[in-house]
C-alpha cells in the first residue's frame, strides 16, 4: 500500500466538509472531474472504497469518513501553507488571530506574556481585543474568546482554565495603623465595577452584603480599580494573582469570601484545524497556568 498524495487526501476532506463534489470542487477552485480523480487516486493507493457514487450524488463510506477525519489536520495545514505563501509572495502582513477578552485579561494576563508566543512562533500575529460585549465566534467577530462565564454551544470548543481567586484589597496608606481584619466595611470607601460587563459576581457580592451605599467609584476597568486602590482611594475586590504583585497592597480578612472566577478559552469547532488558532489558544492557556502557578525561581 502506498500513501496518497496530500492533495488527494485534501480532496477527500473537502468532500467530507462540503457534502458534494460540486461544492468541494468550488471551494478548492478546481474542476469537479479533477476533484473526483484525486479521490479515485486516494482509493487506489489505500486499497479502500472511500466514496459511494449514486444518481443523487456521492457519499463517504465508513472508511472514507475515518480517513477524512484523520486527514483533517493535514488539509488545514495545506490551507495554512497556501495562505502563508500568498502573504509572503505579496509582501503583506499575516492576518492576525483575533482574541477577544476583558480589559483585565488582555492587559494583565496576556499582554505581559506575549514574548512567549512571538518568540516561539514563526509568521504569527495576534490581535488582542479588549471588549465588554460577548462576541459571536460563529459570525467571526473573533477567532478566540476568553470568557469568565462558561459559554454554551454545541459548536464551540471550550477549555476551562485555573480559577482566579479574588479578595478585598486596600493600600497601606489607606489602612494607616488599622488592622486589616478589624475593618467595618459599612464605614469604608468601596471601589467597584460598573455594569459594562453586565451583572458580575463582584457587584452582586457588594449588593448582597448591603454595601452599595459605600461605593464611591465605579469603573469597567480592573486596571483603573487597581490604580485607585494603590492611590489610597478605597477598598476593592481584585484578582489575587494581580494584586499580590503589589507590595503596597494588603489583603483584608473582613467580610465573606467571594468564590473564585473561572476563565474559559473558547473557539468555534471549525477552527480546530487552523494551526495559528490552536497555537494562540494553547499560549493563552499557558498564560493562565503561569499566572496562578508561576514557575519557581532558579536556584
Amino acid at each position: 500500500m502506498a500513501l496518497p498524495d496530500a492533495t488527494d487526501l485534501d480532496a477527500l476532506v473537502a468532500l467530507a466538509r462540503y457534502g458534494s463534489l460540486s461544492a468541494a470542487a468550488k471551494k478548492r477552485s478546481i474542476a469537479v472531474s479533477t476533484l473526483s480523480r484525486r479521490i479515485d487516486a486516494a482509493e487506489a493507493r489505500l486499497g479502500l472504497k472511500l466514496v459511494e457514487r449514486h444518481a443523487s450524488g456521492v457519499r463517504l463510506t465508513a472508511a472514507g469518513q475515518q480517513i477524512a477525519a484523520s486527514a483533517e489536520p493535514l488539509s488545514s495545514q495545506l490551507d495554512r501553507i497556501a495562505q502563508l505563501a500568498s502573504v509572503l509572495a505579496a509582501g503583506a502582513t499575516l492576518r492576525p488571530v483575533r482574541l477577544s477578552a476583558t480589559e483585565f485579561i488582555v492587559s494583565d494576563v496576556l499582554a505581559p506574556q506575549l514574548p512567549a508566543l512571538l518568540g516561539s512562533a514563526a509568521a504569527i500575529a495576534v490581535d488582542l481585543r479588549s471588549e465588554p460585549d460577548v462576541v459571536s465566534l460563529a459570525a467571526r467577530d473573533a477567532d478566540i474568546a476568553v470568557r469568565m462565564v462558561r459559554p454554551v454551544g454545541a459548536s464551540l470548543v471550550i477549555r476551562k482554565q485555573p480559577a482566579l481567586g479574588l479578595s478585598l484589597y486596600a493600600s497601606r496608606a489607606y489602612l494607616g495603623v488599622r488592622a486589616p481584619d478589624a475593618l467595618d466595611l459599612g464605614r469604608e470607601r468601596l471601589l467597584a465595577y460598573d455594569d459594562s460587563y453586565g451583572a458580575l459576581p463582584e457587584t452582586a457580592w457588594i449588593a448582597a452584603n448591603g454595601l452599595s451605599q459605600q461605593v464611591v467609584m465605579r469603573s469597567g476597568s480592573t486596571r483603573a480599580l487597581l490604580t485607585a486602590v494603590l492611590a489610597g482611594a478605597g477598598i476593592a475586590l481584585l484578582p489575587d494573582a494581580i494584586a499580590q504583585r503589589q507590595p503596597d497592597l494588603v489583603a483584608l480578612a473582613c467580610g465573606p469570601r467571594l468564590a473564585p472566577r473561572v476563565p474559559y478559552i473558547t473557539y468555534h469547532r471549525d477552527r480546530r484545524g487552523d494551526p495559528a488558532v490552536r497555537q494562540v489558544a494553547a499560549w493563552a492557556a499557558g498564560c493562565f497556568e503561569r499566572l496562578v502557578r508561576p514557575p519557581a525561581p532558579a536556584a
